[in-house]
């Protein structure tokens, strides 16, 4: 497949967004087909519906290559029979406010779904409640998962970890030890406001996007460079060059802060791991092999400290001062994190979701093979 590299030259900021130019679809149309897809591999209804639901929210927050991009890759995982498409987790420790589970490989974003019910309900009772999730499947776009629980009032904190993964290098490293080990956290900033919505790798860039500008340049022979030097080749050198993550030896993704300052990354990458594996007992030391995750989630109540309403009052007052503070002539006013990603799902649900020109006819083999027809554009 052909792209035209302008297109993904406009693509903002390097974070995945769809081009501009890209067709729209209706929502309806791609959450049906995404549901379609996954219940003709006989995953439980609530389970294909609610990972179809989450899928589709990182198209619609504009996180193209964690959202329907994932899909081909979860089927792919069915058919070898390493993703569980039925059944409950285990439980292998509850205390009131703490919470393990083995996910037995259970789809990843319907574990970390009912994780955040179970913790809401748990918080409103005992303050707060922590969940570690070991053998979960790919948890996908983590930007997803704070407005479930902004929307009830509660402070979210979620990390994740592939205990099989090892693409990005320790500060001062030539090759990779562990994942990009993203972080979200998201709470209310007061009842007609946006939740703020933080979701950051402790990598300078994602295995997606690194692997899909790579991609595109085999396939047409472009040159797309990655927005910095984010890569570290086999040599020890940065490198804006996809094609340095895949030579052989490999290189590594940078962590967060890159040659400079990736000592900040590199101790957050740490952090997620002891929360993610080291709570739930199980990752790198048991030579993990299969695609999965390691999941910290947290979710703390604000009325069971100073109060729902002056925690609201003070997020609310920061967020509103950071709306405003200055900026140079000529710049755009300053946004919370994860605003445009929830004013950009409100807009398309409008007008229909952009999807990066890769996503559909990556998917295309699955909908033959399935007997699902492909979604036109509008």
């Amino acid at each position: 497949m052909s792209l035209d590299p302008a297109a993904l030259d406009r693509e903002h900021d390097q974070r995945g967004h769809a081009p501009q130019d890209a067709p729209r679809y209706a929502d309806a149309a791609l959450l049906d087909f995404a549901r379609s897809l996954l219940a003709k591999t006989g995953m439980e209804a609530d389970k294909a519906d609610c990972v179809a639901e989450l899928l589709l929210d990182g198209d619609r927050m504009g996180h193209s290559t964690h959202g329907l991009q994932l899909l081909p890759g979860y089927l792919a995982e069915i058919e070898k029979g390493q993703m569980a498409l039925s059944g409950q987790p285990i439980v292998v420790s509850d205390r009131p406010a703490a919470l393990t589970w083995d996910g037995q490989y259970l789809p990843g974003l319907w574990l970390v779904r009912e994780g955040i019910r179970e913790g809401v309900k748990r918080a409103k009772i005992y303050g707060t409640c922590t969940i570690a999730i070991r053998r979960s499947h790919h948890i996908g776009c983590l930007a997803v998962y704070p407005p479930l629980a902004a929307a009830e009032g509660m402070l979210l904190l979620l990390a994740s970890s592939d205990p099989m993964g090892n693409s990005v290098a320790p500060h001062g490293a030539l090759a990779g030890r562990f994942t990009p080990n993203p972080i979200a956290a998201g709470w209310s900033t007061g009842p007609d406001s946006l939740p703020v919505v933080l979701d950051i790798s402790a990598s300078t860039t994602s295995n997606g996007m690194t692997s899909r500008l790579h991609r595109l340049n085999q396939a047409d022979g472009g040159n797309r460079r990655l927005g910095g030097d984010w890569l570290v080749d086999n040599q020890g050198n940065a490198t804006d060059d996809p094609a340095a993550f895949f030579t052989k030896p490999p290189g590594a993704i940078l962590p967060l802060g890159g040659m400079d300052l990736g000592h900040k990354g590199y101790a957050l990458g740490l952090l997620v791991e002891a929360l993610t594996n080291g709570l739930a007992g199980f990752g790198r030391a048991d030579g993990s092999k299969r695609w999965g995750a390691g999941v910290f989630l947290q979710i703390i109540d604000p009325e069971a400290f100073g109060g729902r309403e002056a925690f609201e009052r003070e997020t609310g007052w920061l967020a509103e001062a950071c709306r405003t503070a200055p900026v140079k002539p000529g710049n755009p006013p300053v946004r919370l994190p994860g605003e445009r990603g929830l004013k950009l799902k409100a807009e398309q649900a409008q007008s229909g979701i952009r999807l990066h020109p890769e996503i559909l006819p990556g998917l295309a083999p699955w909908a033959e093979k399935l007997g699902v027809a492909l979604p036109g554009p509008l």
